[in-house]
């Protein structure tokens, strides 16, 4: 059992590091109508949610919710920029020093240094590694059905009194997760939801490397990849990583979770990943060449924003770079008639 922290609450409530959480809350939203009304009367708002963290008396505010459709259809529910601020301050002052340390190396979400591109590149590089082992090596791909749904608030405030037991923090711990009317889950919209996730698969990550002994291993939020030496391998983690989720974290895997051969590759975070080489998955190559075609269809009638577009191009090319892409990307560019204009 670890060291459980004491005393961390009151040092960090200072109105000098709420500033600082407002300018991350902020940052290229000071044109947002909220963010504006907000900074009116910057220096009160800040002393006065400071007062109401201090005496105890701080609630988070109603929810607005709203839905998105890619990369599929989820509800995000999100709240007023005054909630957004306290929710950064409680990242950077708290999560962050006390739980990013605690991450195994091969997790990449919500993490500087770390993100979806990295993680593929370890992916990519334990595939080259294994396939010099063993060429008939396979992959196991797995993922959480419902991820941030099926999280079991209970379970995750225990993880977390694990390591700290300071009454003021916990009691704000707790506010933030039971923040909505929800049984279960947390809410897609709050900042603090992706480094709870991520601090209650850390229990996961543990258990694959230090009791499984797994060696090539890599997670990205609640989408994790396996690489072992057989079929037989696969079928026997995979019986295991199931019945420790149920267990252990009430969480249950993805219907499409499954293993392939080495030569099938594994789909992973938007990308194709193989031993020699990464490529974009075929879903995204098709909606590239939709967008041109469309694009092309609003330039021949004027009707086409350049400045907008080459924006959205550019986005897609640095996403598609980190894969074996040059004559993808070529193609592409060369099919955009407005692009040279």
């Amino acid at each position: 059992m670890p060291k459980r922290l004491n005393n961390i609450f009151y040092p960090k409530l200072k109105f000098k590091n709420m500033l600082e959480a407002y300018d991350r809350a902020s940052k290229e939203k000071h044109y947002n109508k909220e963010v504006i009304l907000y900074e009116m009367d910057l220096a009160s708002n800040l002393v006065s949610v400071l007062k109401e963290l201090y005496a105890g008396t701080y609630k988070t505010s109603e929810y607005r919710a709203f839905t998105i459709y890619e990369p599929k259809e989820r509800i995000i529910k999100a709240l007023p920029f005054k909630d957004r601020v306290v929710q950064q301050w409680y990242v950077e002052e708290f999560i962050k020093p006390i739980f990013l340390p605690k991450f195994i190396e091969d997790t990449y979400a919500c993490i500087p240094t770390r993100g979806v591109h990295q993680a593929v590149k370890k992916l990519r590089k334990y595939a080259y590694n294994k396939n010099k082992e063993n060429k008939d090596f396979y992959y196991l791909k797995c993922d959480i059905s419902k991820f941030f749904n099926s999280i079991h608030r209970d379970t995750l405030y225990e993880i977390i009194q694990r390591y700290v037991k300071d009454s003021d923090f916990l009691k704000i711990t707790k506010l933030l997760i039971y923040c909505d009317d929800g049984l279960i889950g947390i809410p897609i919209g709050n900042y603090t939801s992706q480094y709870f996730a991520n601090i209650y698969l850390n229990i996961l990550d543990h258990y694959v490397k230090e009791k499984l002994h797994i060696k090539y291993y890599v997670r990205y939020m609640d989408d994790f990849a396996i690489i072992l030496d057989s079929k037989e391998e696969c079928k026997e983690a995979l019986n295991k990583i199931r019945e420790f989720l149920e267990e252990k974290l009430k969480l249950k895997l993805n219907p499409k979770t499954n293993y392939f051969k080495a030569k099938q590759g594994i789909n992973f975070c938007g990308y194709k990943v193989f031993a020699d080489c990464t490529l974009l998955k075929k879903s995204n190559k098709k909606k590239i060449y939709k967008k041109v075609k469309i694009w092309n269809e609003l330039y021949e009638r004027k009707e086409l924003n350049l400045k907008e577009t080459y924006i959205r191009l550019t986005s897609w090319e640095g996403h598609a770079k980190n894969a074996d892409t040059f004559y993808l990307r070529r193609n592409v560019e060369n099919a955009c008639k407005w692009l040279y204009t």
